[in-house]
């Protein structure tokens, strides 16, 4: 059998990249498939800017590298492109909460997660850059006296960020792979990490993994959208790819090995569909989809007086406190181009149900709109908003399925599920709590997502789930090595096999469960096909 490839990654955020490097450096012809462009420092520098050339819409002309998904339950924000969620994340790199190595969704498999992933966690944190930063901006001292309110002082702090903070704007040689790396840049505080780091500054993963897999021969190819997985009967597989903008289709590549690592949509789509709809992966478990978790996250905001200092100043995300054991909760701040996001600001609301509240929020934007839509008319409002993220690590989850619905638009594709008595939650009272007191903290106004106060969805930045560990394919999608059950050599390595709410931003515990993943894969030279 001829081979393009001994293993084809599918994806290039956080597990691809890892799986790239790793496997490559283990003696194999890596090819990585990214639907996304390879994107410059021209075009970040663009998109930090203009939402026109942020967004990555192929269907509308759009060829940016972030995106934002709709379904009836939550909506949830990512990257597309070489490197993944990596060009629009905010570089922290935490590790979670001790409950989340306990969580009963993997618990029962027999390993001590915390004491396996001690070691992954280090080595993703050495790869990708991390350091702590220290320093206080205004919208620091903001978030200090909110967390001083809630009785949580102790906690507030910096937090460990993958953005080189050499000197700001000066270029220095490779400062962490020995000259093996790119050149990099120090920070300038710009606010733009979630538009990515058009001045070369933050680890995203085309400075770190991919970088140093194509040295090593990887072959990167970008705008290749993979449809359909087909089982060779010789062992290995077939996969077949078309380019997303042009809708060219390409000649099918061949592996012995395929590594999944196209997001959580990205893999389940892949999943469903080669299940449901091609019918050449018939025995995927049918727990798949079943348990996908939104992070627990909650998106609110405050803006500040029209008087206040400029709050932009400072990397995206700079400090953080948890008000209790299982709560945490950032500031963010955010570029030009995401105004659009005041949108979706209405008034923040508390209530019991998610009826409820949607009557209140009717009511404040019937009696009070000035108060309700302050955003809308402001120029500057990058500079006066802080975006606050709430996270928790509580067992609450989405299910997905295949199929049509009115978020498809009737087509066959991922509808989400809710879960009775589990549902991923559009209120969390700490959330609303935390943005009251920044806001008397700053003299601004509070407001919640409509999209969750009006219209019951969840909104998230870190999609888990949907791919869990089994001992068998009754219990999981894959095993604890990432394979799935029923196909050999193909593996999950991304947010998808997260079986638990993170409770922190999750980029750091995707990394550190890819770096084991590809430890457990033999290198070439002992692999017996």
């Amino acid at each position: 059998m001829n081979y393009n490839y001994d293993v084809l990654v599918v994806g290039s955020g956080f597990g691809g990249s890892v799986a790239a490097l790793r496997l490559s450096e283990k003696g194999y012809r890596v090819g990585v498939l990214e639907q996304g462009r390879r994107v410059s420092d021209a075009d970040l520098a663009k998109a930090n800017r203009s939402v026109k050339d942020l967004f990555w819409l192929p269907a509308l002309g759009l060829k940016g590298f972030f995106v934002q998904h709709f379904f009836r339950h939550v909506t949830l924000i990512g990257g597309v492109g070489v490197g993944g969620g990596s060009l629009v994340y905010a570089a922290v790199l935490l590790e979670p909460p001790r409950s989340f190595y306990q969580d009963p969704a993997w618990s029962h498999l027999g390993i001590d997660w915390e004491s396996e992933l001690k070691p992954h966690y280090a080595t993703a944190a050495r790869m990708l850059g991390r350091a702590m930063y220290s320093q206080m901006h205004e919208q620091d001292r903001y978030l200090q006296q909110t967390a001083q309110a809630m009785g949580a002082a102790s906690t507030f702090g910096g937090v460990p960020l993958g953005i080189y903070q050499g000197e700001p704007g000066v270029t220095a040689p490779d400062p962490y792979f020995g000259g093996d790396g790119p050149k990099r840049t120090g920070c300038i505080r710009c606010g733009a990490c979630l538009a990515g780091c058009p001045h070369n500054a933050k680890n995203s993963l085309d400075k770190n993994y991919l970088y140093l897999a194509e040295k090593l021969g990887a072959h990167l190819l970008p705008e290749r959208k993979v449809t359909r997985i087909q089982p060779l009967p010789e062992g290995g597989y077939e996969l077949h790819t078309h380019n997303p903008l042009t809708r060219k289709k390409y000649p099918p590549l061949r592996a012995q090995k395929v590594v999944l690592a196209a997001g959580v949509l990205g893999t389940l789509q892949l999943l469903f569909a080669n299940r449901e709809q091609y019918r050449t992966l018939p025995n995927i478990s049918p727990t798949l989809g079943k348990v996908v978790r939104t992070n627990s996250e909650a998106i609110t905001a405050v803006l500040s007086p029209k008087d206040s200092p400029d709050l932009s100043h400072g990397p995206a995300i700079s400090s953080h406190f948890y008000p209790n054991s299982h709560t945490h909760i950032t500031q963010n701040r955010i570029p030009p181009s995401y105004w659009y996001l005041k949108l979706f600001n209405g008034p923040l609301v508390d209530g019991p149900s998610p009826a409820i509240r949607a009557l209140y929020a009717l009511r404040e934007f019937v009696f009070r709109p000035h108060r309700s839509m302050a955003s809308l008319p402001v120029r500057d409002w990058h500079q006066r908003v802080t975006i606050l993220a709430t996270m928790q690590q509580l067992d609450n989850q989405l299910g997905f399925r295949y199929g049509r619905g009115l978020f498809s638009l009737f087509r066959k594709g991922l509808q989400s599920v809710a879960i009775r008595g589990k549902t991923a939650p559009t209120y969390i009272a700490e959330a609303n709590q935390a943005t009251r007191a920044f806001a008397r903290a700053t003299g601004g106004i509070p407001h919640n997502s409509f999209l969750e106060s009006l219209l019951g969805m969840s909104v998230t930045a870190h999609i888990l789930g949907g791919c869990p560990m089994g001992r068998d394919a009754t219990q999981g999608v894959i095993d604890v090595h990432h394979e799935v059950f029923g196909y050999p050599g193909l593996y999950v390595v991304d947010g998808s096999a997260i079986p638990a709410n993170v409770g922190v931003n999750p980029s750091l515990t995707i990394t550190a469960l890819a770096e084991r993943a590809m430890c457990l894969i033999p290198a070439k030279e002992t692999f017996s096909g």
